[in-house]
């Protein structure tokens, strides 16, 4: 047992650098895009032909416990060379900035406050910045390649004003409508749903730091909520809200240009005129708002027994909304998907979600059925893909196993879902990358990284090198390599050679 890290040199420079080719990609939101659709459209290098060539390049400790997916941006000039980097979001709210090459920290901030993130940040588009969550209560923005934070234009951003009963869970979204880009940040509460807390989407306009808020609890109020001015709760007794926690946060849609969110736990009587959205999905506009007045998002969906939902902690929002990308031959389909943690697949009609064209409507899913292999407890969230016949597949890793389900059609064009494959085990949420699904299973007592053919579920590699205990992390997988955090570890897989010579660094156990 070595406390080092083997990093290849190749003529005076890192050579685990150069296996990523000339034309780099970035990795720079949780899920890859603004969808989240954990699909890697950018990767060459992996592929089905190489895969099995995998091995790990490094297991680098980290200073800080990371309960969440990284994400990276390559070519980043620093004051020691052009660098790689991933960005990690630490549970005591320290923000990383790792070298790619050989798990090195570059930089780290942290933004001290009570209980814990299990958040991922998010880089922006101009690639100058990344935005993280603090334990603070606000988002904070920071160079991506010194640290620097911006304390100017409204920076750092108020997100919640009650850190001891509401946090960030989900990770952060950065998208573009129009000319505007805009970062979304959601709140939800802390295990246990203690406390009077209100789950919530904070939008901010990276332009000009403007931000608007929409409170799935009492959504006719637009102001974060402190203890002095709260939401008032329709029913004797009740403590706790919608929060919204799901993994990916919120999601973007360009098709439809609209956000949504999905909620878990709190009251639901939007059907009744009210303004509390419990185990919904809700669509707004790209700013965040209630473009409809009166405290009403611009469409919703609600399963008819979201009371049973409410009463067994089966949370709606336990993942985030799902876009499917569709086909060529059905451009005009604009639909989603939905999981909670009944583990009950939930499609949906993106532009009328609830099959009457009114805002509160109960039902109206175009399909429910289970996942495959079950998961009761669902909270991984799900990968999407086109495969190379032009079929939409919705791809599930979560506790029970790993599924592939094909996106049809009936006589009459009606989407439906039909599972193709699916076998049990203990995974973890999948991503895809040139036609190869990633996931990380258990094998033992502990995990292993998996590669798969999404079309049939056939493993084409499972990694000799062991994972510790996972929980909400996931892999990335880009420029020829795959990256992912097990708590305090950094694991990199490359299929790149191993030379002899070799130099170290801190961390290494192989």
């Amino acid at each position: 047992m070595r406390a080092n890290i083997p990093v290849r040199t190749l003529g005076g420079f890192v050579a685990a650098t150069a296996f990523a080719g000339a034309s780099a990609a970035d990795w720079m939101q949780f899920g890859y895009d603004a969808t989240h659709s954990g699909r890697n459209t950018a990767e060459t290098t992996l592929s089905a032909a190489n895969v099995d060539q995998v091995q790990r390049r490094y297991q680098a400790t980290l200073p800080k416990d990371v309960d969440s997916a990284p994400v990276y941006l390559s070519g980043v000039q620093t004051s020691g060379g052009t660098r790689d980097l991933l960005f990690l979001l630490a549970q005591d709210g320290t923000l990383m900035a790792v070298d790619a090459a050989d798990g090195s920290v570059v930089w780290q901030h942290q933004a001290p406050g009570q209980n814990i993130t299990t958040s991922a940040p998010a880089i922006d588009p101009g690639r100058q910045y990344v935005y993280a969550y603090g334990l603070d209560g606000y988002v904070h923005k920071y160079r991506v390649d010194n640290g620097a934070e911006t304390t100017s234009g409204g920076w750092p951003e108020l997100v919640t004003l009650k850190t001891d009963v509401e946090k960030v869970a989900g990770s952060l979204t950065i998208a573009t409508s129009g000319a505007t880009t805009y970062l979304y940040v959601v709140t939800d509460g802390y295990a246990g749903d203690f406390g009077n807390y209100q789950g919530h989407l904070t939008t901010i306009n990276l332009a000009n730091g403007h931000q608007d808020v929409f409170n799935s609890q009492c959504s006719d109020e637009i102001i974060h909520f402190d203890d002095s001015n709260d939401c008032a709760w329709p029913m004797p007794g009740d403590s706790g809200g919608s929060g919204i926690w799901g993994r990916g946060g919120a999601t973007f849609d360009a098709g439809t240009n609209r956000v949504y969110v999905a909620t878990g736990n709190g009251f639901f009587d939007a059907d009744m005129s009210g303004f509390n959205w419990g185990d919904s999905v809700l669509a707004l506009v790209p700013a965040g708002v209630a473009s409809q007045g009166n405290g009403l998002p611009d469409d919703s969906y609600t399963p008819t027994n979201f009371q049973q939902l409410e009463d067994q902690d089966l949370d709606l929002g336990s993942t985030s909304p799902v876009i499917l990308p569709m086909p060529a031959a059905h451009a005009s389909q604009h639909v989603g998907v939905q999981i909670g943690k009944d583990a009950d697949i939930r499609l949906i009609d993106l532009t009328n979600m609830s099959g009457t064209n009114i805002v509160g409507s109960v039902g109206g899913e175009l399909q429910l059925l289970a996942v495959p292999q079950g998961g009761i407890g669902m909270s991984e969230q799900p990968a999407t893909w086109i495969d190379g016949s032009g079929n939409t597949w919705l791809l599930i890793a979560n506790r029970a196993g790993v599924s592939g389900l094909k996106l049809r059609f009936t006589n009459q064009n009606v989407p439906f879902l039909e599972a193709e494959w699916n076998h049990g085990g203990n995974a973890r949420s999948a991503v895809v990358a040139n036609d190869v699904l990633y996931y990380a299973a258990a094998c033992g007592a502990s995990f292993c990284m998996n590669a798969a053919d999404p079309v049939t579920g056939d493993v084409l590699w499972t990694s000799t090198e062991h994972l510790a205990t996972l929980h909400w992390h996931s892999p990335i997988v880009v420029n020829g390599a795959i990256y992912i955090v097990d708590g305090t570890h950094l694991h990199r897989f490359d299929a790149g050679d191993v030379a002899d010579d070799t130099i170290f660094a801190n961390g290494f156990d192989p």
